[in-house]
Formats: C-alpha cells, sequence, structure tokens
C-alpha cells in the first residue's frame, strides 16, 4: 500500500488559518499592545543612548501604564455616543469593549504596584500630570460655551499634547532613573528631538481623523490648513528632529536613524484618511520601533 502524499492545504483551511492570523494581528494592533511596546522601545532607545539597557521592570511600568491609558480612553461611554464613522478599528474596539476595560484595570493593577514597589512615589507629582494631560486629552472635564470639552477638543491642540507626553515618558523618565539633570543640554536636546519626531507622526494621525474631526466639530491641522500642508507641517517637524544631534553622539548612530526618518516621511507623505486601519496601526506606530531597533544594532 502506498503512502499517501502530503495533504495539500484546501482553500476553506487557508481562509481559515487566514482570519485566525487576522484575529490575532488586530488584538494586538486594536488592544494598543503593539503601540505600547513602541513606548517600551524609544525608552530603551534613550536609555541606549546613555550605554545602558532599560530596567525590565521600569519597561512593564511603561508598558502598562500605556496600556492601561490607551485602553481606558478607548472604552469611555461618551465616545460611543459621538462616532460618526465607524472604522474597522472603532468596530472591533466596539465588539471587544468588555475585554479592553478589563484589560486596562489588569494593566493599571500592574503599573501602580510597580510604581510603588520600585519607589516612584517621590515622582508623583511628575508622573501625575502626565497621568493627567492623558486622561483629560479624551475625558470631557471643561465646559465652553455650553458644551462640555476634552482637552483634543480645543483647536490645534492635540498633537502637541500627545508629543509632550510621550516624550516626557521616554526621554525625561531614563534621565530621572539615570540621575542626568532635565535641563542639561544634552538632555535637552534628546527631548527636543522626540517631541518633533512624535509630533510628525501625531500629524499622520490627524490626517486619519480628518472627517471624523471635522464632523464633531474639533479643529485639527487638516481641517484648518489643509491635508497636503499638514504633510509639509509634519516633513518639517521629522527633518528637525533628524537635525538635532545630541553631543556624544556617534556617527554610525546617527547615519543608521536615517533608515526610520526616511521611513516616517514615506508613511507621512502617503498618509490618507482612506488608507486602512493597518497602515497607521501598524506602519504609523510600527516606524517607532523601526527607530528602537535602529538604535539597538548601532550600539
Amino acid at each position: 500500500m502506498r503512502n499517501p502524499g502530503p495533504t495539500t492545504p484546501t482553500p476553506t483551511s487557508t481562509t481559515a488559518s487566514f482570519a485566525g492570523l487576522k484575529r490575532w494581528v488586530d488584538a494586538i494592533l486594536y488592544s494598543s499592545a503593539w503601540l505600547s511596546a513602541a513606548a517600551v522601545g524609544l525608552t530603551w532607545a534613550t536609555f541606549l543612548f546613555w550605554r545602558a539597557d532599560v530596567p525590565f521592570r521600569l519597561a512593564m511600568m511603561i508598558f502598562t501604564a500605556t496600556l492601561f491609558l490607551y485602553n481606558i480612553d478607548s472604552v469611555l461611554p461618551y465616545k460611543y455616543s459621538q462616532q460618526l464613522i465607524l472604522s474597522e478599528r472603532k468596530l472591533w474596539m466596539i465588539n471587544h469593549r468588555r475585554e479592553l476595560f478589563l484589560l486596562a484595570l489588569g494593566a493599571l493593577a500592574v503599573a501602580g504596584l510597580l510604581f510603588w514597589l520600585d519607589g516612584w512615589q517621590h515622582l508623583l507629582g511628575f508622573l501625575g500630570h502626565l497621568a493627567a494631560i492623558s486622561l483629560l486629552y479624551s475625558l470631557p472635564v471643561v465646559r465652553v460655551r455650553g458644551k462640555w470639552r476634552a482637552l483634543r477638543d480645543f483647536p490645534l491642540l492635540k498633537v502637541f499634547l500627545i508629543a509632550y507626553v510621550w516624550a516626557a515618558v521616554t526621554v525625561w523618565i531614563p534621565a530621572f532613573y539615570l540621575t542626568k539633570p532635565l535641563l542639561s543640554p544634552v538632555v535637552l536636546v534628546l527631548f527636543g528631538r522626540r517631541f518633533l519626531f512624535i509630533l510628525a507622526l501625531a500629524f499622520v494621525f490627524d490626517i486619519r481623523d480628518y472627517t471624523k474631526d471635522r464632523l464633531a466639530g474639533t479643529r485639527t491641522f487638516p481641517g484648518v490648513f489643509g491635508v497636503r500642508n499638514t504633510k509639509l507641517m509634519a516633513l518639517t517637524a521629522l527633518l528637525l528632529s533628524n537635525l538635532l544631534i545630541p553631543q556624544g553622539a556617534a556617527f554610525h548612530h546617527v547615519l543608521v536613524l536615517t533608515l526610520p526618518t526616511l521611513l516616517a516621511g514615506a508613511v507621512i507623505w502617503f498618509a490618507d484618511e482612506t488608507r486602512p486601519d493597518y497602515y497607521f496601526a501598524l506602519l504609523a506606530d510600527g516606524v517607532m520601533l523601526v527607530q528602537f531597533l535602529a538604535v539597538y544594532l548601532a550600539a
């Protein structure tokens, strides 16, 4: 009796495998796990500049704190009543709202425990103001002309808030940990470089939300200045970021960072609100991880 040859995958099994893979990718991207990993990556990149590795527990605290803030933001009740355009990402969040809420609570518990055990209480004011900005970013707390507004609703403000919080977490926290003066020239240059880099990417998400923000009455850069001009501003911020070279940076270190800069430039230039959700969740956020990998390989 002849042994049967290898089984040829059927279209049905291939489709099922693809659907299973897509479920996992959706979960990683839309639960903000990918974004939280990017926050750790950029923090690690700052440590590597000072020839140090990010401590595991600090990395976990940043990962879980980011996971909490982005997921608690995604399940705010008022946001669902305001949805005017439901993308695949938003539909996934609606269908997994309970899981995202539980994930946020679990992440908060881990971040809070690490914060307490590792003795970060002396930085409660500093970390607290970052958490307050992050929470108030989407939570309506200010009444303006009879309507409750969140920080993101103030004209042209949202991209600067995002850039500030990300630069503060990924540059100032490593500086605190390594006892580097925050006002020293090298820390200020690193902060400015990271602020401009994140600002350039934040413009991309304004482009993604162009129609939704316009219908909601939120004045963003694409709505005020147009999509093309917003791209030019983003590319300018990216260029300025690349020109800020901290003292002590090796030439090959600066050279290897050209790759993530070029990739970020391409993501910015080809950004459009009609792009699929993966373009923004996978590529735009992924640029931050590419920058970490570039720094890691150059270290």
